[in-house]
């Protein structure tokens, strides 16, 4: 399978970029700029660099061979990664007497494939605090603007066995109007890639795959309900059929009545699901804990332990499979400079030795919308694939601080609340993903003639795509004092309701 590889150097918006290339049906995967590249890999078409917060003139700046990669394939630099090949190569790199954000209007000097079909003025959105005031020798000049000299430009023919392109802006954005085109262009022109990434290839390259990785030997899967592992249950059942087992365990942590529900649920997909009610050996272990990473730590220790005890009981299980898809990956990987470890994942990371079981993840490539487009194309009803995202660790990081038995109990019954206002008024289809988090302070209320000192509920409900990037919704004000009315009247220990107005980044979807 073709792909374009991006290499990351911690820009905000490393994701778009592979977000606009499987748009365009090209598969595309994100490294960090230190990844160790595998110049033998023929499936590889083309490199991307990234931008970066950092500055090419920095003493420990984000350093790669760019003329090492040319020597293998065409690579794209956006910004940082531009800059980073300016100031390689003999050229002048400063920094900016001001800082250039925002709309620029990009005026073409070249008929460069890369600007093919594109007007020769055209709008783009700059991001850079440092300028390429002079080009190297084995670089031309393709565009500029009125306010920086070079903005885009390429390698001059036959000095590199590939070529390079830079730009100063990011096409990735939708404020560069021609960015689509423009990385249309390189995919095509450049790159040559046939774009035939789609879910439907997807799915037949993945049975295929799973077929020849597992073989004959049998597989366990942890199923949480949610879209990830029911799309990656269905994707499994079809490559290995009977040689898997489905497991749904109760965490304690799940929403109110999901553990009866989502195993009723799985009966109409025809799978092998065992269901495990083991509450209290989670909730137990977390009780009086309250950093999140601990308390993601404690759950992804306690499954193991339990999908230990299921694989012993069932025979020659030698496979752990798992929902884990791209958006975990990237926000649990942490390399030296580029975006920093948002939060641990318990399905990211491998497995510990004493399960001694392989690790299969066949969705660890697809963000969350991908995962959904393949869901359908398998044929999962839509009241599986149109499910809210909701956390591994559950009611444990949507009760912030210490967990107690009466907390997780609070929240599971003012989610239940939310969650029923929102299908009942027709919004739950409406918003990306919706739930409830108890604040770890209590207010001061009045109810009838008495004074209440209680906790407080925040809503959340975002608008996203993918889950890399979100927007809060918009609900109805009249629907959202319904549902603090309701939360109020009726979940004893709770006086007061927030709505959770920010959006991601600078804030995460979940608040821990």
């Amino acid at each position: 399978m073709e792909k374009i590889i991006i290499l990351d150097f911690g820009s905000q918006y490393t994701q778009l970029i592979a977000r606009r290339l499987r748009e365009l049906n090209v598969y595309s995967e994100i490294h960090p700029f230190n990844w160790d590249i595998d110049v033998s890999d023929d499936s590889v078409r083309a490199y991307i660099l990234s931008g970066s917060p950092c500055s090419v003139n920095d003493p420990d700046h984000f350093e790669l061979d760019v003329k090492a990669l040319l020597n293998h394939r065409p690579v794209l630099g956006i910004c940082y990664g531009a800059q980073l090949a300016a100031s390689q190569l003999g050229g002048k790199v400063e920094r900016s007497s001001k800082r250039e954000y925002g709309k620029a209007l990009v005026n073409l000097n070249s008929d460069d494939q890369l600007f093919a079909g594109i007007n020769s003025s055209s709008q783009v959105w700059m991001s850079h605090a440092d300028t390429i005031l002079e080009l190297p020798k084995v670089f031309e000049l393709l565009a500029s603007t009125e306010s920086i000299p070079i903005a885009a430009f390429r390698s001059k023919e036959k000095i590199f066995k590939n070529s390079f392109h830079g730009l100063q802006f990011h096409p990735e954005v939708t404020h560069s109007l021609d960015g689509e085109a423009i990385l249309d262009n390189f995919i095509v022109h450049i790159a040559s890639c046939s774009k035939e990434w789609n879910p439907d290839s997807f799915i037949e390259s993945s049975i295929k795959d799973i077929q020849d990785q597992v073989g004959d030997e049998k597989v366990i899967l942890g199923l949480s309900g949610g879209v990830d592992s029911t799309v990656a249950a269905i994707l499994l059942h079809k490559a290995i059929g009977k040689n898997l087992t489905g497991i749904f365990v109760n965490n304690g942590l799940l929403r109110k009545n999901e553990f009866d529900e989502v195993l009723k649920d799985y009966e109409v997909l025809g799978l092998n699901v065992i269901g495990i009610d083991v509450k209290e050996e989670f909730i137990s272990e977390l009780i009086g804990i309250s950093d999140p990473e601990e308390k993601r730590k404690i759950i992804g220790r306690v499954f193991i332990e339990v999908f230990d005890k299921v694989a012993h009981s069932l025979p020659d299980v030698k496979w752990l499979a798992q929902g884990t898809i791209y958006p975990d990956v990237i926000e649990s990987v942490s390399v030296k400079g580029p975006s920093a470890t948002i939060k641990s994942h318990h399905n990211v990371g491998g497995l510990p030795d004493i399960l001694n079981l392989k690790l299969l993840e066949p969705l660890r490539s697809l963000f969350k919308d991908e995962v959904r487009a393949v869901g359908r194309n398998l044929g999962i009803p839509n009241s599986f694939i149109d499910r809210h995202p909701f956390p591994g660790p559950g009611m444990a990081i949507r009760v912030l601080g210490e967990i107690t038995k009466e907390k997780l109990l609070l929240n599971q019954e003012a989610d239940h609340i939310y969650i029923s206002k929102l299908k009942s008024s027709g919004w739950y289809d409406k918003v990306w993903q919706a739930g409830t988090i108890l604040l770890p302070v209590k207010s001061v209320g009045v109810m009838g003639d008495e004074r209440t000192y209680e906790f407080t509920i925040a809503l959340r409900a975002v608008d996203s795509n993918d889950g890399m990037t979100a927007e809060w919704s918009k609900l109805p004000y009249e629907l959202l004092a319904d549902i603090s009315n309701e939360i109020i009247n009726q979940v004893k220990g709770i006086n007061r309701v927030v709505y959770d107005i920010s959006t991601k980044p600078p804030a995460t979807i979940e608040w821990e």
